[in-house]
C-alpha cells in the first residue's frame, strides 16, 4: 500500500445557522486545506462531528471531499461505530462514494474483548477493497487494543 502522505487533516464539519451541513463551507475548507499543505483529508471522524451526522450526511461529505480533492490528495472516510453491521454498511457506501481509505474506530461503549475487536475489524476489512485505518482511542472507547492485536490485524 502506498502512503497517504504525512499530513492528513481531520476536518471539522461546518453547519449552517439552522444546523444543516454547510456543504459550501465544507468544500471551501477542503480546498483550502489541500492548497495549504495537507496531503489528504479525513472526513466525518470524531473531529468532524461524526456522532451527530446521519449516514446520508456523511456520504454526501465523502462525495464532496472526493470531488474537491480531485486527485490532489486522498480522502479518508470515518466509517466506524460501535455497531459492526453499521460500520460495514457505511464502509461500503464510502467506497461507492470514491474515497481512498476508511478510518474505523474501536467499538465504543460496548467494551469488547480482543476477540470482539478482531472480529469487528476483520468484518469491516472483508467488506471493502479499501485500506482500513484502525483508530485506537482508549480515552474515548474505554478499550485499548494491544500492540500484538494491532500488528496481527
Amino acid at each position: 500500500m502506498e502512503s497517504f502522505g504525512d499530513i492528513l487533516t481531520a476536518m471539522v464539519t461546518p453547519f449552517t445557522i439552522d444546523l444543516q451541513v454547510d456543504q459550501v463551507a465544507f468544500a471551501r475548507l477542503a480546498d483550502h486545506l489541500l492548497a495549504s499543505g495537507s496531503d489528504g483529508l479525513v472526513v466525518a471522524g470524531t473531529t468532524g462531528e461524526s456522532p451527530t451526522l446521519t449516514d446520508d450526511e456523511k456520504v454526501g461529505l465523502f462525495r464532496d471531499a472526493v470531488q474537491v480533492a480531485a486527485g490532489r490528495g486522498p480522502v479518508i472516510a470515518g466509517t466506524g461505530s460501535n455497531d459492526t453491521e453499521h460500520s460495514v454498511a457505511l464502509t461500503r457506501r464510502a467506497e461507492d462514494a470514491g474515497v481512498d481509505g476508511v478510518l474505523v474506530v474501536a467499538p465504543y461503549y460496548n467494551k469488547p474483548p480482543e476477540r470482539g475487536l478482531r472480529a469487528h475489524f476483520e468484518a469491516v476489512a472483508a467488506a471493502t477493497t479499501l485500506p482500513v485505518i484502525i483508530y485506537n482511542i482508549p480515552s474515548r472507547c474505554i478499550v485499548n487494543m494491544s500492540a500484538e492485536l494491532l500488528a496481527e490485524l
